[in-house]
């Protein structure tokens, strides 16, 4: 059974930074790309980043790109997102997924 789940949101400034993790069991993690989207409330779940599998190319959507980076750890079978420059637009919840399994997700609050 696969299982993903994340961890590492909680409540931050504007400024500050967070790191997320996302560990996954149940599949050869080294064999997947991983993604992670977030989503506001009130909004649809938007696509943020994502890191491919072997090659470790990267792509990040244009709301993130050159604040937030992902990486990944195959030994730990884990997924990282770290979060700079934080926006309170940028609170919502962050979900990771890998083919069609998701995360339970956790959330990211950014306020003052």
């Amino acid at each position: 059974q696969v299982q993903l789940a994340e961890s590492g949101g909680g409540l931050v400034q504007p400024g500050g930074s967070l790191r997320l993790s996302c560990v996954v069991s149940g599949l050869t993690f080294k064999n997947y790309a991983i993604s992670w989207y977030r989503q506001a409330p009130g909004k649809e779940r938007e696509f943020v980043a994502s890191i491919h599998f072997y090659s470790f190319i990267t792509e990040y959507s244009d709301s993130v790109k050159g604040r937030f980076s992902v990486s990944r750890d195959d030994d730990k079978n884990t997924a990282y997102l770290h979060m700079h420059d934080l926006e309170p637009e940028d609170t919502a919840v962050y979900y990771c997924k890998t083919t069609a399994y998701w995360g339970q997700g956790t959330q990211v609050t950014v306020s003052s």
